[in-house]
Parts: structure tokens; sequence; C-alpha cells
């Protein structure tokens, strides 16, 4: 753990006391080294229990995977945010950085956790630095409207989270990971129990989100700068799901019949945000919109409790994480370019950049699940396992995919193909950086399907 930690605690220093010529490249190159070495918790994934052990850090094969994913996403946050913040003054690119790497600070300690009142605090802590590049670094008027909406709607979800904890902490005597599965189950029966069981959800399915608390979801990615929807597509979504799996293991008898009009919300928001999708004048916004809906699958994934679920939505969140962070870096090439995020006034791009548009097809692929991507295998997996708990499910899961599909081509079709407009007289050609930006998105994503062992979770 600390050899992951204490090298990105230093990278804080790092960016405050590089030089300014070589201030991008270091922490590049530092952020880079730290995220291969956290390629070493992957050797002993195949091991169920905890390792690399101590009382308060601990790693197991859910927790992993997406913390591999943290440590890998803070250099291609770094490369992405490079040319619109080139303009600014130097100290506010320093400033930039240090929150970027609070950021995967906070997250390494919120999935490394074994406690869980400090996965709560970390949980709530990446809150400030997200707030901050929302509401700083956004490109229009409506970004405070969007970090208001974005943290009352977490903090309203996430207080009852803090007292279910408490109250948890008074009957079991304990919240560590470790001890609680061997604790005695509680015995729910009272209304009270019922309120405290959606108390311990109701945070987490509020970040995820959910279909119905997902307002604040597309404001926030619309009006963050690139580095801001790229960690809340691929890693603050995952929180919810990731803190969902923790909690759900100790709340056994009520979810049977609790879990009911949460997993309908679920998989009615998978058809509903897929159709709003299909009417979206808005690049960003479409993304965005298709993050709720692939969450929504994850959600009833998770609920129905059974190891086919789990491992399919902890594959469906790191192959999400993936594409829709490959999808945020390509909206915001065509934005730097084109300045307009509307998709009739940027559109036919194949005829200028038909590089970029080889990376837009396979990444618009991925989001669509095409086989043989991890994608696929988490969405199968969930839509299997929802089909064994009720047959009902495969007329919503099956229209979610059907949608899916049309809006991933509807995207596609839409900003690259087509006549180029008239007045797009003079693009900037198309940078490496770009292209190793979308290599290494989409690399991982690809070479996954050779080991998809490694994202598998419990169920290996």
């Amino acid at each position: 753990m600390l050899k992951v930690l204490i090298p990105t605690l230093m990278l804080v220093p790092t960016a405050w006391m590089a030089p300014h010529k070589w201030l991008w490249p270091t922490t590049l190159m530092h952020s880079l080294l730290i995220a291969l070495t956290s390629f070493f918790w992957l050797l002993n994934t195949a091991e169920t229990g905890w390792s690399s052990l101590n009382f308060y850090m601990a790693t197991d094969s859910l927790s992993t995977p997406l913390l591999v994913l943290t440590c890998w996403l803070l250099p291609l946050m770094i490369l992405a945010s490079q040319n619109h913040t080139a303009s600014e003054p130097l100290n506010r690119q320093r400033m930039y950085l240090t929150l970027l790497t609070s950021l995967q600070i906070f997250l390494i300690l919120a999935f490394g956790a074994t406690e869980i009142i400090m996965f709560y605090v970390m949980f709530e802590a990446t809150l400030i630095p997200t707030l901050i590049l929302i509401t700083r670094w956004g490109n229009q008027t409506e970004r405070l409207n969007a970090g208001v909406y974005f943290l009352f709607y977490t903090l309203a979800g996430s207080l009852p989270l803090l007292v279910a904890l408490l109250l948890l902490q008074n009957s079991t005597g304990t919240l560590s990971l470790l001890t609680i599965q061997y604790s005695d189950p509680v015995e729910l029966s009272s209304y009270a129990h019922k309120l405290w069981w959606a108390g311990c959800l109701l945070a987490f399915l509020v970040k995820m989100p959910l279909y119905g608390v997902h307002l604040w979801l597309p404001k926030a990615h619309v009006e963050a700068p690139i580095a801001g929807s790229m960690i809340l597509a691929a890693v603050l979504l995952k929180l919810g799901g990731y803190g969902m799996m923790r909690m759900v293991v100790m709340l056994e008898p009520l979810t049977k019949e609790l879990s009911y009009p949460f997993i309908v919300f679920a998989l009615w928001g998978v058809i509903m945000t897929g159709s709003i999708c299909l009417r979206q004048t808005d690049l960003k916004s479409l993304i965005a919109y298709s993050s709720v809906s692939h969450m929504g699958l994850v959600v009833g994934g998770i609920l129905i409790q059974t190891p086919w679920g789990f491992s399919g939505a902890l594959i469906l969140m790191i192959a999400h994480g993936l594409a829709s962070s490959a999808l945020f870096c390509l909206a915001n090439t065509s934005y730097e370019r084109t300045h307009s995020r509307t998709m009739l006034l940027a559109r036919g791009l194949q005829m200028v950049l038909p590089l970029m548009t080889a990376w837009w097809f396979i990444a618009s692929l991925a989001n669509l699940a095409l086989p043989p991507l991890p994608n696929l295998m988490g969405e199968l997996m969930i839509i299997t396992s929802l089909f064994n708990w009720s047959w009902w499910t495969i007329i919503l899961t099956g229209a979610g995919t059907l949608i899916t599909a049309s809006y991933s081509l509807y995207m596609f079709l839409m900003s690259q193909r087509g006549p180029l407009p008239a007045h797009i007289l003079a693009l900037a050609p198309s940078h490496t950086r770009e292209h190793l930006l979308l290599a290494l998105h989409l690399l991982p994503l690809i070479l996954l399907i050779l080991k998809p062992e490694l994202i598998w979770g419990w169920a290996s």
C-alpha cells in the first residue's frame, strides 16, 4: 500500500517545486510510475482473502481493480489537461495538479480502507477537490449551479449513512470489514430497521447515481473541465458501487424484500436515460446520461446479491470507467477545436481528423458493449443473473441494450460522418499527446479481453 501512497503524497511538493518548463513532464512521469507500481496489486487477486494487510489499509479482489483504475487515471488526466490549462498562470496550473493528486490520495484511502468510518470520511473528502475543479475550472456560467447540485445531492444522501454506521457500530461493536463478516447477523424486524437499511444504501445510490437522484450528474459532467469529467465518470461513480457491495453483505435478511423498488428504478432508469440520450444535442450531456444508464445495470446486479451479479457489476464498472473516460477525452478534443459541444455544429469531423474517427469508433463500440470487450462480459453477467432472479427483467434489460446501441451509433454518426459544416474552416491537427491518451484508455480495455479474471472479483 505505502509504495503507492507515499509517492502519490510526494506528487504534491513535486507539483509546487518543479520549474515551469518541467512541471507537466515531471508530474506525468511520476504519476505514470505510480500507476505502473500499482499493477503489483494484481498479482494476488486469485486469493479471495485480504492481502498487504495492516489494520487500516488492505486490498482484496474487490478493491484491487478499482485501486489500479484510480492510479491509472491520474497520468491520463494530466495528459488530457495539459492543453487547456497552458494559458493559465503558473500557480493555477500547480493548484490544478495538486487537486488531481489529492483526489487520487483520497480515492486510494477510500478503496483501501478496512474500517468503514475511514471509507466514509474519504468518500466525503473526494467531494472537495471535485467541487473546486467544477466551480473554478468549469467552462460555462452554469458551473456554480452544477457545483451546488453536486454538493447537496451527495451530502443529503450521505448524512443518513453516517447515522446508520454509528448505529451499526453500537450494535455490533466493530466497523472493521475484516471482522464484521464474522459477527452475528443483525435481527432486522422493526420499521426503524427498514429506515436504517435505506440509510445504509442511500448515499451510494445517489453517488452511483440511481435514476431519480441522478440530476446532479449531467450538470456536473457538462460543466466540469476534462479532468473533472474523466475522474467523475471513471472512478467517483464507482465509489458508490464499491460501497454498496461492501454494505449489502451486512444487510442480509432485509435486502430480499426491500430492494425491489430500487431494482425497478434502476432498470427503468436504463430505459429512460437511454431514451434521453437519443434526444440529446449536447455531446458531453449524452455521454453523462449514458453513464447513468450503465450504472443502473450495476445497481441491479449488486442488489440481487448473487456471485454472478457481483462480478458482472465489478467488470462493468471497470470497463465503463475506461470507455466513458475515453469518450469524454474525445468530446474534449473536438471541443478544443470547434469550441462547441452542440453535435449539430461540430459534425462530419472524419473529413478533417480521420485518425480521431478511428478512436471514436472503438470507444463508441466499447460503449455499446461489442463482443468480446469486457463491457459485454459485465452486461451479460448482470442481465443473465437478473433474468435468473425474475424473467420479467429481460424486457427492460433487452430494451436497454437496444437503446444503448442506438444512441452510441447516433453519437458516432452525428459527430464523425456526413458533410463538414461550412463554418468549420481551419482546425488544428490532432496531436501525438491525444493519440497517446486514447491509446492508454482503450488498450487496457482490449487487453482485459485476454485476462478478464483480473477484474472478476470474488467469483473467480
